[in-house]
């Protein structure tokens, strides 16, 4: 029995025709993505100065890449872990106006990252950030944005479809919200990965609100670092958070996928609150922090695509080697060639 890939997995097209894919995904869905949202492309950078506060922290708990610039007196960098941070301060740096934004082609590497069907230490992905007003500090400005993405990989998923014969589109028209505390009510007996799967499987497509406090059971849907998303403002008496993930049913491996980690941004009041909650209030004295608390750094929303996780749904893929160059077990190797399955 196949450990690794679905029994009797065929892949949908062979390799180069999957090489041609990739660009043509890529290419199609930054089109689309860019115009539903009025994004502008940026450079972004692969690595940021040590202590800076400008990498991505994550869960708080990975470790960065980190290496010396020999020209420099040696002074330490960090290969990024994402640019959560570091949109916001170009957005501020450009000049960008309000309802305008940027996306970038980060590529990042996690070393502590789990090696499995849909997870690498090598990390592509769009990531995106738009500057919004502090009106727009609420739900339904959220679900909007939401909605954007969501059409514009549709409006991808159908012109592969179209170009690629063997990939039919099987995304639902509509994506569905889903508070977690609502989640965790429903399914109280379930773990959160449990949770996400039973209602991607039902839904076709779910947004998970709220991604970061612990919920009723004393368990987080998902971690979260204090300093980027807003996870700890109420939206009534019973929900709080201004973020999510889009996630969506994979009839290959027959599982949920994340495609994208997302939400409101971080403002002055937000970040001291989710700092002490954490017990993290010496970040206030870094870099980025000490900008964002002066004012400096416009409001935003913002999140991450994963470039090679849409592909991999896109192209029914069921590994995302399939998809992507990067490392793997050897028994993962072994089983692929057993299968016949190109791993990049």
């Amino acid at each position: 029995m196949p450990r690794f890939f679905p029994e009797g997995y065929v892949p949908a097209m062979e390799q180069k025709q999957t090489e041609k894919a990739i660009k043509y995904i890529k290419d199609t869905f930054e089109r689309e993505l860019s115009g539903g949202l009025k994004l502008s492309r940026v450079t972004s950078p692969l690595f940021v100065p040590r202590g800076s506060g400008i990498n991505d922290d994550l869960n708080g708990i990975e470790r960065p890449v980190r290496f010396q610039i020999g020209n420099l007196e040696n002074r330490e960098m960090e290969i990024v872990q994402s640019l959560a941070k570091w949109k916001r301060m170009a957005l501020a740096d450009l000049g960008f106006k309000h309802g305008t934004g940027l996306y970038t082609d980060m590529n990042a590497i996690r070393p502590d990252d789990d090696l499995d069907a849909i997870h690498s230490i090598y990390v592509d992905q769009w990531d995106w950030e738009l500057v919004m007003g502090k009106h727009d500090r609420n739900l339904e400005f959220l679900k909007q944005v939401v909605r954007k993405i969501f059409s514009a990989m549709k409006r991808t998923e159908f012109l592969v479809s179209e170009m690629f014969a063997s990939c039919p589109p099987t995304l639902p028209d509509q994506i569905t919200f889903i508070h977690t505390e609502d989640a965790q009510q429903m399914y109280p007996q379930l773990t959160p990965q449990q949770r996400e799967k039973a209602l991607a499987q039902q839904y076709g497509a779910i947004f998970l609100i709220g991604i970061g406090l612990p919920l009723a059971d004393g368990v987080s849907q998902g971690g979260r670092a204090p300093d980027y998303d807003d996870w700890s403002t109420k939206t009534d008496d019973r929900h709080t958070g201004l973020n999510g993930d889009i996630i969506v049913w994979d009839e290959i491996r027959q599982d949920s996928l994340e495609l994208s980690s997302m939400g409101i941004r971080v403002d002055q009041e937000t970040l001291l609150r989710q700092l002490e909650i954490r017990n993290a209030q010496q970040r206030a004295e870094l870099y980025w922090h000490k900008r964002l608390l002066a004012g400096e750094l416009p409001q935003t929303i913002g999140g991450g695509i994963g470039q090679s996780r849409l592909c991999m749904y896109l192209l029914k893929k069921a590994h995302i080697g399939e998809v992507q160059a990067s490392v793997w077990p050897e028994d993962v190797i072994a089983e692929a060639k057993e299968m016949q399955v190109f791993l990049m």
